[in-house]
C-alpha cells in the first residue's frame, strides 16, 4: 500500500466486534495545587468498573509535567486501586530538539511502569523522532528486548513539536516486533488510520490500532480500538457504547457518534472530583521537553450540570446534519512546557 492508494473504508466496518477500550485518566488537583489522590484513585477504580482499563501517566494525567516521584506515587495509587486488574501507563523521555536518543533513560521509565504492574505505552522524543526510519524501528526493538509488552504512540506535531507520524513503511516494521502489540494513532486524519487498519488487517490482524482522535470516537466501526482522554469524562457511556456496538444494537456511524453526544451530555455530574489543573495543563510548547517542576495554581471553574431527561434517542435528529465528527475545535491541545 502506498499513501496514493484508495482506501476502500465500507469494506473496513466490522460489525458486532468486541472493542478494546482504554481511558487515559484525569490526574486531578485540589485548590492547594496538589494532587487529589482519594479523587485519582476513585475515578480509577470508576474507568475499571466501567469495563475500560485505566491509562495513567499520560498527557491527560500531566506526565510531562510531573516529577519522578509523583509519576511513581500515581503508579502506586493505580496498582492498589485497581487490586490486580489491567492497566497501562505512559513511559515519557523528556529531551530537546538535537539530543540523542536517550535508551536507558526509556528503560528506566519501562521499568517503572513494569514494576508496578502496567504496561507501557512508550512516548516519542526529540530523541526518537529525529532519526531515520531504521533506527526508529531499532530503537523500538530494543526497548522490546527489555519489555515484553508495549503499546508504540505517534504523535502529530499539532500535539508535540517531538512528534511524528511514521510513514506506512516505518509503520508495517512496528508491526514485525513482536513486543509492539498495538500503538496509539494520534494524527486526525481518518485516511491514515485507515491506512493502518488495513495494513494492519493484512499482516497482523491481533495488532491494536488505537485511535486517539477524539474527533472521530466512531473510528470504532472500522476496526480501531481506542486510547482516549475523551473517555475519561463518561467512562460508563463509552463502554456501553462499546458493548451496543459489539451486541449489535449499533449498526451505524450515525448511531455511534449520536451514543456518545448523549454519554457526553450526561459526564458532567460524574467527573473526576476537581476543579484546578498544573498551570500549563498537559501541554508542550517550545524546544525542550525536559520535565518542569511545577505546582498547580490555576483554578479551573466547575462545570455545569444539564438535564438529566436526556436519551439516546433525543440524538437522532440532531445527529443527521452531522458528518463523522463535530466540528474541529478553534485550537487544538499541545504539549507545552
Amino acid at each position: 500500500m502506498n499513501n496514493n492508494q484508495t482506501v476502500d473504508t465500507p469494506s473496513l466496518i466490522r460489525t458486532k466486534r468486541e472493542v478494546s477500550g482504554i481511558s487515559a485518566t484525569l490526574l486531578p488537583f485540589t485548590p492547594q495545587g496538589e494532587p487529589d489522590w482519594d479523587g485519582f484513585r476513585s475515578h480509577v477504580s470508576r474507568t475499571a468498573d466501567a469495563g475500560l482499563t485505566p491509562a495513567v501517566n499520560m498527557d491527560t494525567g500531566y506526565i510531562n509535567l510531573l516529577d519522578d516521584d509523583t509519576r511513581l506515587e500515581v503508579l502506586a495509587a493505580t496498582r492498589d486501586a485497581l487490586d490486580g486488574r489491567d492497566f497501562v501507563a505512559g513511559a515519557f523521555v523528556g529531551d530537546s530538539p538535537g539530543d540523542a536518543l536517550n535508551l536507558d533513560e526509556y528503560r528506566r521509565q519501562v521499568d517503572m511502569v513494569q514494576d508496578h504492574g502496567g504496561a507501557p505505552v512508550v512516548f516519542q522524543s526529540y530523541g526518537m523522532t529525529q532519526q531515520g526510519p531504521e533506527d526508529i524501528l531499532a530503537s523500538y526493538s530494543a526497548i522490546g528486548r527489555d519489555c515484553p509488552e508495549f503499546i508504540a504512540f505517534e504523535l502529530g506535531t499539532m500535539f508535540a513539536p517531538f512528534g511524528q507520524i511514521y510513514d506506512l513503511e516505518t509503520y508495517a516494521g512496528l508491526l514485525d516486533i513482536p513486543q509492539c502489540t498495538g500503538a496509539k494513532h494520534s494524527s486526525l486524519d481518518r485516511s491514515l488510520e485507515w491506512e493502518r487498519l488495513a495494513l494492519r488487517d493484512e499482516r497482523r490482524p491481533n495488532f491494536k490500532v488505537y485511535t486517539g482522535n477524539d474527533l472521530g470516537i466512531d473510528m470504532i466501526i472500522y476496526g480501531s480500538d481506542y486510547l482516549l482522554g475523551l473517555s475519561t469524562f463518561a467512562p460508563e457511556h463509552f463502554a456501553l457504547r462499546d458493548a451496543m456496538w459489539a451486541s449489535g444494537a449499533l449498526t451505524s456511524t450515525r448511531s455511534t457518534t449520536c451514543s456518545s453526544t448523549w454519554a457526553s451530555s450526561h459526564s458532567e455530574t460524574r467527573s473526576p472530583r476537581t476543579n484546578t489543573a498544573p498551570r500549563s495543563s498537559s501541554r508542550y510548547e517550545g524546544g525542550s521537553t525536559t520535565t518542569p517542576r511545577i505546582r498547580a495554581t490555576r483554578s479551573v471553574p466547575a462545570p455545569t450540570s444539564r438535564s438529566s431527561e436526556t436519551s439516546p434517542n433525543d440524538c437522532r435528529n440532531a445527529g443527521r446534519s452531522r458528518r463523522h465528527s463535530p466540528a474541529r475545535p478553534r485550537s487544538v491541545p499541545r504539549f507545552q512546557r
